[in-house]
């Protein structure tokens, strides 16, 4: 049933619930799990820097080290199910790398984590799951992880 399967990850507490149903997921149709990780290029770029650092070089760093550290627990937790899977960093807009990483990697799910938020909030921010799942032309699992989890 499926080959491919994308777990985007943001390195954000409350992701365990969807790195478990991709690994499952992975594991009962013995596909091939990727683990992608998006350094959001809107953060680094906007941010004014200090003196200290030369200019994007210090949050750029960090949040390649967030997702580097995220990426790898994702991959320990899939390896101790038996999968060995393939862990890509990308830069830019995260829905636009998740969607474009889908279709070069030709994955036949995306599995991705979601925040149960108010209504109010997530109109006034939106998503990147929302517009992952809006845009995509392949199928989406939405795993959804109450706030209070979280804490």
């Amino acid at each position: 049933m499926y080959d491919r399967i994308l777990l985007p990850t943001d390195a954000a507490d409350g992701t365990e619930l969807a790195t478990e149903h991709a690994i499952a997921v992975a594991d009962q149709t013995d596909a091939e799990l990727h683990l992608l990780y998006v350094v959001d290029s809107d953060v680094y770029s906007s941010y004014s820097g200090d003196e200290y650092v030369h200019e994007f070089e210090g949050l750029e760093a960090a949040l390649e080290q967030a997702g580097e550290d995220a990426l790898a627990s994702a991959a320990d937790a899939a390896r101790e199910s038996g999968l060995e899977p393939t862990t890509v960093v990308r830069h830019g807009a995260p829905h636009e790398q998740i969607l474009d990483y889908a279709d070069e990697a030709d994955v036949d799910l995306l599995v991705m984590g979601s925040k149960e938020r108010p209504g109010d909030y997530r109109q006034l921010l939106g998503s990147v799951t929302d517009r992952v799942a809006r845009l995509a032309s392949r199928p989406v699992t939405i795993v959804k992880t109450p706030v209070e989890e979280r804490e």
